[in-house]
């Protein structure tokens, strides 16, 4: 396995966007949350929101002292929820149990009630500089590209895709490698149309040589949106962000027809924490009632 580590970094040195948690000046804390907000979700629609969440709640204790109501509007439109109870119960672990400072190390991190293996080691590379290997989608695809000469990757191996990113790491800059891994698969290495011609490691990459194969692995499940739950939850959820009293069930009964698929997310939301029905049966944000 090989990939020329120093003409990525330089690549990237030229390249790079300019993101806010990517600065020097930027702490800890906002990249946590920035990896949060990022997982499943666009950066430009990331950036707005964790810029206004960093005015707010410049440290973790700032963000325990809050509400999961205030939490959670103040999450918008990003999606996935669940991820802003997540980040206020890190928070809240954080101020609690370490000084009110991000813990600098995997096993630390992967302690923290809703940080996962990616996370974590995101954490652990991008703030503190630690020499871990950091595996996301695009990392999985540029490596099955460039190092496997596949088309793309196949279903994810926890073990087999870190052993394959950890070989590849430098001695040196290994946290800015990651990043320019993750660089290449988001704006040149992408799934449907990849930009070869713009490619620092076009003429080592694996896939090139073994004349670009189609993928032919296992079909990846497509995402859609429109009619699903998760739509059906974001509106309902819409609702309660949108007042600050709590509402009846018939505000939230006007947002979707389907009166069975409707009562199963509503059912589904006070499952999970994200909506709180109070003695006199209306329904409203946790902790806003």
């Amino acid at each position: 396995m090989s990939l020329d580590a120093q003409t990525l970094l330089d690549w990237f040195a030229e390249t790079a966007r300019d993101l806010p948690w990517r600065r020097s000046d930027c702490t800890a804390w906002g990249v946590l949350v920035s990896e949060i907000m990022l997982q499943q979700t666009p950066v430009a629609r990331v950036e707005p929101i964790w810029r206004e969440w960093l005015r707010r709640w410049p440290t973790p204790s700032a963000m325990a002292a809050a509400s999961q109501g205030e939490v959670l509007r103040a999450w918008g439109k990003l999606g996935y929820p669940r991820r802003a109870l997540r980040l206020h119960a890190a928070a809240q672990a954080i101020a609690a149990e370490h000084g009110d400072v991000v813990p600098d190390d995997v096993d630390t991190l992967l302690a923290l009630p809703g940080i996962g293996a990616y996370t974590a080691r995101a954490v652990a590379a991008f703030a503190y500089g630690k020499r871990c290997p950091v595996v996301d989608t695009n990392v999985r695809r540029v490596v099955a590209r460039a190092v496997h000469g596949a088309g793309d990757a196949g279903p994810p191996s926890t073990t087999r895709d870190l052993n394959d990113v950890a070989a590849l790491l430098p001695r040196e800059d290994a946290a800015v490698f990651s990043a320019a891994l993750m660089e290449l698969g988001a704006l040149v290495c992408v799934a449907r149309t990849p930009r070869c011609a713009d490619c620092p490691v076009l003429a080592t990459c694996a896939w090139q040589r073994n004349g670009r194969p189609a993928y032919d692995g296992p079909a990846k499940a497509v995402q859609k949106f429109a009619g699903t739950d998760r739509q059906v939850r974001g509106l309902l959820l819409d609702v309660l962000r949108g007042t600050p009293e709590p509402v009846g069930k018939a505000r939230l009964d006007a947002v979707w027809s389907d009166a069975g698929q409707r009562d199963r997310c509503l059912h589904s939301l006070l499952v999970d924490g994200l909506v709180e029905q109070t003695a006199t049966g209306l329904f409203a944000l946790p902790g806003e009632h």
